[in-house]
Order: C-alpha cells, then structure tokens, then sequence
C-alpha cells in the first residue's frame, strides 16, 4: 500500500512539472510584459535597511502569477541603484531596413537620431527562419558551436550606442551617441545603455519580420565574455524578448554578488569595477561598509531572466572575476527557476584550467544543450547543469 501512495505522489509531482513547463513561456513578444504596472518607491541611500544576507529573490511570491510584479520590482531597483534608466522606446520611433545581410535600425527621439547596423551571418544549414544568437561586442563560444547548427550570428557594436572602451580612445560620460538622444540620462552607466542597444536590435527584427530578415524572433540568444559577458546579461535581463543569456566569465559587477565579492581586496567587487559603467552613485551610497544596504545584489539579476534560460560560464583561475561570489549567486537565483518547476532553464559551469574567454572542451557539452534545447527546440537534458571543477 505504502508503495503505491508513493508512486502516485511521485506521479503527482511529476505531472505538477510537466504542467509549469507547458504553462509558463519561455519566451515573450514584448520587451518588458510588466511595463504597465507601477514602479516602486524608491528611498534615499541612506534610508535603505540593512540586509547582511542575500535579499530574497522571491520576496514572498508564491505564484508564477506574482512574478511579473516581482521581476519589474528588481528592474527598477537595479535601474534606480546601479546602472541607471533603461528609457523606453515606442515603435513609432523605430525605422528598420536591410542593406543586404546588413540590419539598419534607426531610432529616433525627439529631434535626434541614432542609427545601428549589424550584418547577419546566416547559417549553411537549415531552413528560414533561423534562430539568432547575437555578440555583445563578439562571439567568445567556439565557433564551430554555432557553425554547425542551423542559428544565425549579430554581433551588436556597442560603440555605436556608447563608446567607452578600457582599451581604446573614447568619449565620457555626456558625449555618447546616446547621450544625444538622453540629455537627462548622462548620468547612467554603460550597461544600461548599452542594454538599450540590444532592445533596439530586437525592435528592428520585429519590426522588419522573417520574410525579411529571415530570423526567427521568439529564438534570439545573447552571448558575451567578460565585460561584455556583464552587457549580455544586463541585455538578456532587461529584454524577455530574449529566450536564451549564455553569459560567459561576466566578472563582478556581472552574476558575481556584491556582497560576497566585497569580502575579498583581490576581486572585481563594488569598490574595484569599472565606474563608466555603473552610476558613479552606486559606488557612494554602496562601496566600502555600506554593501549592505543595497536593496538587491545581483542574483536577482540573474533571476529577471527567469521564465527564459541562462547559462552563467565562469572561470575560477582568474581569481579577479569572483567566481566565488557567482557561484554563490548562482545558486541562490537557481532556486526562483526551482520554485517554478522549471528548473531545467537555468544552469551554471565553473571550470579552469583554461585561459580566459576560452571556452574549453569540458564546458562545450552544456552550452549545446542549452543552444540545442532553447534556441532550437531539440530534446536535450539541461536538468542537472551545475558544473563547478578547478
């Protein structure tokens, strides 16, 4: 007897995950599907509470229902506290064409434009339309990942929005092209801007449609390593139009949370990143002791992307991107997919003996399942995906 009343709670279980992955989309048509709810109240720095502990991502949400309020609660904090607005766009302001394999996509705010172009490699196998993975800045994943899959590349040119560069001549805060369009907004960081970017990227997709451009919108990817592993997190949070974030060694300031990094003097933490890149703010109200009254940290902005994938990739030898703090942030944002029943949509691998940016062959196996199952809608096993070896 005993037996059966647990076979038939295990089926119960097993039917009450196979419902949440039937019922909950893996991807949305709309940039943002909270847009139209309320934003929070947003209290000075220094009146924020103390929370030594990770914040809960879930923060009492029991539904999947509750999660659209939830997620738009953590956007605006994260906006509000650490990289600046994210402005909206209409698609009256969009004006999207292609040249060839090239997208041009001009935005249009006010009297002022600024125009993005990114070719599109198309793949040598497979039928239109494809899916698409878009580089911030560059493709890291080895190329012959994609090559051999039926998925189109964008690499989305970020200086063409924002031009900092740590390497490179560049402009200052105030004189980007996308300053031109938000005089009021010179204060943000780059990865807000930057995210921005990618959104209108998509805009153009949509806007154009697959006989055009012979993507697929609903199976768009975004993928990049180190700082611009940050941006494709940063743009995979901020836009539920993208179904798949693989972000690669992202570093502090990335999945790495604050709070765990700000341990360390030898990370990337809240005092040691690159300020062109987040409110100059953050580092005032939040650098030193003060970790602790910021009201996220960043595995709840990990946790945005949930209902949709993500795969964190990291590194351990370089001890700077504080694999650590990811590891632990990682763990904690897995558990709002786990809440869900969804679980399979969200995995990390943490693995060295490699060098930077360079993915190596013990890592390939995950990041084709999760290219395989949510950009192609293959069956691939992506359940267990919680890699961590030094």
């Amino acid at each position: 007897m005993s037996n059966i009343f647990s076979l038939s709670i295990a089926a119960l279980l097993t039917s009450v995950v196979v419902n949440a992955q039937n019922t909950i989309p893996q991807v949305y048509d709309v940039e943002n599907s909270g847009s139209h709810l309320p934003l929070p109240i947003m209290l000075p720095a220094n009146e924020l509470p103390v929370i030594e502990e990770l914040p809960d991502a879930l923060d009492g949400v029991s539904t999947f229902a509750d999660w659209e309020q939830r997620r738009n609660v953590i956007a605006a904090q994260i906006q509000h506290y650490g990289i600046g607005t994210k402005p909206t766009v209409a698609p009256k302001q969009i004006a999207a064409r292609m040249d060839g394999d090239t997208l041009i996509v001009d935005v249009t705010v006010g009297s002022q434009m600024l125009t993005l172009r990114s070719e599109i490699h198309y793949p040598q196998i497979g039928q239109p339309p494809y899916a698409l993975m878009i580089g911030t800045s560059v493709i890291a994943l080895p190329k012959h990942l994609l090559d051999s899959r039926p998925v189109a590349t964008l690499i989305f040119h970020e200086a063409q929005v924002n031009d900092y560069s740590q390497w490179r001549p560049h402009k200052e805060r105030g004189e980007h092209n996308f300053d031109r369009l938000y005089p009021e907004l010179t204060e943000n960081g780059a990865y807000s801007e930057w995210a921005w970017g990618v959104s209108r990227i998509i805009d153009g997709l949509q806007q154009l449609g697959s006989s055009v451009t012979r993507i697929d919108t609903r199976r768009i990817g975004v993928t990049g390593c180190s700082y611009a592993g940050k941006m494709a997190l940063y743009s995979g949070a901020f836009d539920e139009r993208v179904c798949l974030t693989i972000a690669q060694e992202p570093g502090g300031g990335g999945a790495a949370a604050w709070r765990i990094s700000q341990l360390s003097d030898s990370v990337e933490n809240i005092d040691k990143t690159d300020y062109h890149w987040f409110l100059e703010s953050q580092r005032t109200n939040f650098g030193g002791g003060n970790v602790d009254r910021l009201p996220y940290d960043q595995h709840e902005l990990c946790a945005m992307i949930c209902p949709r994938a993500l795969l964190l990739l990291g590194n351990p030898d370089y001890k700077w991107l504080a694999d650590e703090a990811m590891l632990v942030a990682a763990r904690e944002a897995r558990k709002v997919w786990q809440h869900f029943g969804i679980a399979d949509r969200m995995g990390y691998s943490i693995v060295g003996g490699h060098g930077h940016c360079q993915l190596p062959e013990e890592q390939e196996p995950e990041v084709k399942a999760f290219i395989d199952k949510f950009l192609l809608g293959k069956d691939a096993e992506t359940r267990n995906v919680e890699k961590v070896k030094k």
